[in-house]
C-alpha cells in the first residue's frame, strides 16, 4: 500500500542544476506539475531517475512512466529508453504502486488516492464523458471531478467512462436525459404532456415534502433523491379556482404510480377514521343510468396484508332499463357524500395475495363486475 508521503526531497528542486547531461525528462509528483530534469544516460533505470531528483538509495520511491495514455511502474533496476515524446515520469516517495482499470485499461498509480480530474487527464478522457465506478449488484456510481478514489478499498479499481445520463419520472413516463438540468416545460413535452393544458406540478424528492414548481423551473437532476414530477389537472369548479387533489395519507409506491398514470385526479381521503382512495369522474361502461361517477375503495390500515374488498360509487347507479342491481342496496357516507356499496368479493379460487395484489389488480375486479352487470 502506498504511503501518504508523496513529497519530493528538498534537494530534488536543485536536481536540474546538478545534472548537466544532454537528455531531458519531465518529472512531476501526483499533482502532475511537470518540471524538466536532465540526465546523462539515454537509458536510465528507475533508481537513476529517483537519484536525479535527490532521493537516497535507501528511500522507498515509486517511479511511473507516462507515455500516451499508458502509466507503468518502473522498477529500480529496469531500463527505460527515452524515446521522443515519451519522457514524462511521475515520482513520489511510496512503498509501491496501486492499480486500477478504466475502460479495461490498466493504470498504475503511486498513491492510495487519485482524483477523478487527475485520472481524466492521465487517460485523456474528454469532458463530454463522465467517469463511473462500476458496481455488480447496484447501479454504477457517477463520480464528481473532485472525488478522491480510494484505491485501497476492494472493488474501487473498476471504472468506466461514458456519456452521462440522468433519469426523471414524469407522471409515469421515464425520461433518459443527457444533460443534468432540464426546464419543467421541456420535461412535460418530452414525456408527451401538453404543458399549456393547465397543471398543478409537484417535484417529489425523497425525504422532503413535495415541492410545487412552475413551467419555467429548472430541475437539477444531480440533486440526490429526486423521484418524479407529479401532474394534476387544474380543475376549476363554479369559479372557485383550481382544486388540488387531497392526499391525506400515504399509499404504496406501486399504487401511486398506477393511479398517477390512469387517474391523475385521484385522492386519498380520511373520513371518520377510515381511509379511502377516491377516483373522480370514473367512466362506466354503456348500460348504466349515468356515464360518470366517483369511485371509492376502502384501504384498511393493515393493507396490503389485508385485502381491498368491494367498491363504492357516487351517485348510486341502476341499469339503463331502470332495473336494480343485486347487492348494491347499502350506502356509506364519505365526506358528506353518499356512495353506493357494491358487495363484490374474491372467491376461494382467486384469493387476495399480499405482495402481488394491489389497487391495480383490484381495479380489474371492479371493471369485471361493472361489465358483468351489463353483460359485456
Amino acid at each position: 500500500m502506498p504511503s501518504n508521503d508523496n513529497s519530493r526531497p528538498a534537494e530534488a528542486h536543485n536536481a536540474p542544476a546538478q545534472h548537466a547531461g544532454s537528455h531531458e525528462i519531465q518529472v512531476a509528483g501526483p499533482d502532475l506539475d511537470f518540471k524538466p530534469v536532465r540526465l546523462d544516460d539515454a537509458t536510465p533505470t528507475g533508481a537513476q531517475i529517483a537519484a536525479a531528483l535527490g532521493y537516497r538509495p535507501d528511500q522507498q520511491v515509486t517511479v511511473l512512466h507516462w507515455f500516451g495514455t499508458t502509466i507503468e511502474d518502473v522498477r529500480p533496476d529496469e531500463l527505460v529508453k527515452l524515446h521522443e515524446g515519451e519522457t514524462r515520469f511521475i515520482v513520489a516517495a511510496s512503498d509501491g504502486a496501486s492499480r486500477l482499470t478504466i475502460d479495461g485499461q490498466r493504470i498504475d498509480w503511486l498513491a492510495r488516492h487519485i482524483s477523478v480530474a487527475t485520472l481524466r487527464r492521465l487517460v485523456n478522457i474528454p469532458a463530454e464523458l463522465s467517469i463511473y465506478l462500476e458496481h455488480e449488484d447496484e447501479p454504477d456510481e457517477l463520480l464528481d471531478e473532485n472525488h478522491q478514489i480510494d484505491l485501497g478499498l476492494r472493488g474501487v479499481e473498476r471504472l468506466i467512462s461514458r456519456p452521462a445520463t440522468w433519469k426523471l419520472n414524469v407522471q409515469g413516463e421515464l425520461l433518459t436525459l443527457h444533460m443534468p438540468t432540464i426546464v419543467v416545460r421541456d420535461a412535460l413535452q418530452q414525456a408527451g404532456f401538453n404543458p399549456d393544458q393547465g397543471w398543478h406540478i409537484f417535484l417529489k424528492v425523497e425525504g422532503h415534502p413535495k415541492e410545487p414548481v412552475e413551467l419555467d423551473t429548472v430541475i437539477d437532476l444531480r440533486r440526490k433523491g429526486i423521484e418524479k414530477l407529479r401532474l394534476t389537472p387544474k380543475d376549476v369548479i363554479n369559479g372557485e379556482g383550481p382544486s388540488v387533489p387531497l392526499r391525506a395519507f400515504p399509499v404504496l409506491s406501486v399504487d401511486e404510480a398506477f393511479l398517477d398514470a390512469k387517474f391523475p385526479s385521484w385522492e386519498a381521503v380520511l373520513d371518520g377514521g377510515r381511509q379511502w382512495i377516491v377516483v373522480p369522474n370514473f367512466t362506466l361502461p354503456p348500460g348504466y343510468s349515468v356515464q360518470q361517477v366517483h369511485l371509492a375503495l376502502e384501504i384498511q390500515p393493515t393493507y396490503p396484508a389485508v385485502e381491498i374488498d368491494m367498491f363504492y360509487l357516487s351517485p348510486a347507479v341502476t341499469l339503463s332499463s331502470g332495473a336494480q342491481i343485486p347487492a348494491t342496496e347499502a350506502m356509506v357516507t364519505i365526506r358528506g357524500q353518499q356512495f353506493q356499496r357494491w358487495s363484490r368479493h374474491r372467491t376461494p379460487t382467486g384469493p387476495w395475495k399480499p405482495g402481488l395484489d394491489n389497487v391495480k389488480t383490484h381495479m380489474a375486479l371492479v371493471d369485471n363486475a361493472l361489465l358483468k352487470e351489463v353483460q359485456q
